[in-house]
């Protein structure tokens, strides 16, 4: 049955709206405007030009690159245009005939920023070259050369820093779209899956979450983007993971964890994002590596569990199906904490009642009981 196209535009703003909201984004991305800052601060980011070079996007590196070759080409054409008219080797300057130029054939100013061009990247084409009788001219190509050789060096490394940028690496750490909450290991918890997609290792590899919401203090202050620590943890621990083939991280939600007062029916009515962060060495380039996901509660399901996704064949090999990687399916699970652990007075109630489909009515006959 295909959906209205009400039914698409609402689904669609939706998303939207989600994604306005969003502090990180799926893709690790910060969804925040700074405002209002002094112009003394905009300075400081020419001060520390080089890392604003290595993060600017690559249609502006490109940009600034021709632009910065293209400029110092014409700029020292222009000087060596200047000498020449100095000397009087230009053609409207009618040189004698046995006039010994400062530079050979450069009598225009196109042969000038030729002879520039050649000059910084090195081609010489023979016919244009500079001769003996002009100091300034034999000081200005040595210039040229050191200031050409300058550019090339800082040009090759912004390009090969933006190559290397760890964040690069963390496009092949995925995490699942959806979080689940259900039993494990006798206590409730709240699982998330992450994967490595190349087969090098992440060395050091540690987990941890943020929970950012705002809350008001008892003195009445609010709180914005209150931060709690949240702890995450897989069957080998939670310090340097053997990061070989995916990992189901699980938080305990038990008296300490904020989750502990959520329950299925309030959990989508909260205001919270739960922001997960793995950091790791990438084994193949030394660098450090942070990957940055975010849940909202309505990307929170209760009562789910992660499909198993690793299996042994008959020849001894581990194989990972990531067809299953983020496919879930319902498990019996506690309609909250309270529930689950048993704690007396604080359970909460649903509001919509649901069906036992598994429950039968039989009749019990009292046995005869004398009273005393």
């Amino acid at each position: 049955m295909t959906r209205s196209l009400r039914e698409v535009v609402k689904e669609y703003m939706s998303e939207r709206r989600v994604h306005k909201y969003r502090l990180v984004t799926k893709d690790g991305r910060c969804n925040i405007e700074f405002g209002n800052v002094m112009h003394r601060n905009r300075f400081a980011y020419v001060l520390d030009i080089w890392t604003t070079f290595v993060e600017t996007r690559w249609r502006f590196v490109i940009l600034y690159f021709v632009a910065s070759f293209t400029l110092s080409w014409f700029i020292f054409g222009l000087l060596w245009y200047w000498i020449a008219r100095d000397h009087g080797d230009l053609k409207w300057q009618n040189p004698p005939e046995n006039n010994t130029a400062c530079v050979y054939s450069v009598n225009t100013l196109t042969y000038a920023f030729l002879f520039s061009l050649e000059t910084q990247a090195t081609i010489g084409y023979g016919n244009v070259y500079v001769t003996d009788v002009c100091p300034g001219a034999v000081a200005l190509i040595v210039i040229q050369s050191l200031i050409g050789t300058i550019i090339n060096c800082f040009w090759c490394g912004v390009v090969m820093a933006k190559i290397a940028l760890p964040k690069k690496r963390a496009k092949t750490i995925t995490f699942t779209d959806q979080a689940v909450i259900c039993p494990k290991k006798g206590t409730l918890c709240l699982q998330i899956r992450v994967a490595n997609l190349r087969k090098t290792l992440m060395i050091g590899s540690q987990i941890y979450g943020k929970l950012l919401r705002t809350t008001v203090t008892p003195e009445g202050e609010t709180i914005i983007l209150d931060q709690v620590s949240i702890d995450f943890m897989v069957d080998a621990g939670k310090d340097s993971l053997f990061f070989v083939c995916p990992f189901t991280l699980y938080h305990v939600i038990d008296k300490t964890s904020p989750f502990f007062d959520m329950a299925v029916d309030t959990l989508h009515q909260q205001e919270f994002e739960l922001v997960v962060f793995l950091d790791g060495t990438a084994e193949s380039t030394s660098s450090s590596c942070q990957v940055r996901t975010s849940y909202l509660p309505q990307e929170i399901m209760w009562g789910y569990d992660f499909l198993p996704i690793i299996s042994r064949s008959k020849e001894g090999k581990y194989r990972v199906d990531f067809s299953n990687f983020a496919k879930v399916v319902p498990v019996p699970t506690a309609h909250c904490a309270y529930c689950y652990h048993n704690e007396a007075g604080h359970h909460h109630h649903s509001i919509s009642g649901i069906d036992n489909q598994g429950f039968e009515v039989i009749d019990i006959e009292m046995p005869n009981v004398t009273k005393m």
